[in-house]
């Protein structure tokens, strides 16, 4: 009998972390799931994850900090004595002009997007199994010339960047490195700071008219994690609904 994989999901107390760590619980992988501050939700993402038929694991971690990033991943061997995937879901969006965004929101967001999406594919290419993959959550807005996301698509274009350097270097090991790019989808993240007229322009720009919804970004990152995908690496899969 085939052992059972394990995937690590950053960030995935709500939103579209939670979806992923529900989706690919259908699949039978056991999950662990990573928040920084939400305990109660991730709690709830534990017991639904449950709820499918396999064993959860729930670690707060810090992404941002390389000790506490180690110990997700120690935990999550002495657990499950394996890991095989990995999703870097974490991300945050501060929107604001480029000439006025302060030090501290800079270094915000790249410590969360970028440092944390690099310690945590650095810890994988320690502990994940042969033939695994990962998965990098980028944003289909590094295609736009958007005001106040100067910062944001910086910090995407890099996590973009790594993905396909990294590819080449766990090639000879099977590992497969992609990024899913999603557009505008319906979560808090999304919502935050947007007024609805603001949201009801991003829906206009999707060839469906509406937003996306987190289980469909789940979907996509299912199947790259899955062996239907296994002659894809080093690939930028935007989730857009067709935004333009």
């Amino acid at each position: 009998m085939a052992e059972e994989k394990v995937a690590i999901v950053t960030g995935s107390s709500r939103g579209i972390g939670a979806a992923i760590a529900n989706r690919i619980a259908g699949d039978g992988i056991n999950v662990v799931i990573n928040y920084t501050n939400d305990e109660a939700g991730a709690n709830k993402v534990v017991e639904a994850v449950k709820a499918k038929g396999v064993d959860c694991l729930c670690v707060k971690a810090d992404i941002t900090k390389k000790a506490q990033v180690e110990n997700l991943f120690l935990q999550a061997k002495e657990k499950f004595g394996r890991i095989d995937y990995l999703v870097n879901n974490a991300g945050v969006l501060t929107y604001s002009p480029i000439a006025d965004l302060s030090e501290e929101e800079f270094d915000r967001m790249f410590a969360i997007n970028v440092k944390g999406t690099f310690f945590c594919c650095q810890l994988a290419c320690k502990h994940m199994e042969d033939g695994g993959s990962i998965v990098n959550l980028s944003s289909s807005t590094t295609m736009y010339m958007l005001p106040n996301y100067g910062c944001y698509v910086a910090s995407k274009g890099a996590v973009e960047q790594l993905t396909r350097s990294l590819s080449r270097e766990v090639s000879s090991r099977g590992i497969r490195v992609n990024v899913v790019s999603p557009g505008p989808i319906d979560t808090e993240l999304f919502r935050a700071g947007k007024t609805e007229e603001q949201i009801k322009r991003f829906e206009q720009l999707a060839a469906f008219g509406r937003l996306g919804q987190p289980n469909e970004v789940a979907d996509v990152v299912a199947f790259l994690l899955s062996d239907d995908s296994k002659w894809m690496t080093a690939q930028n899969v935007r989730v857009n609904g067709g935004t333009a």
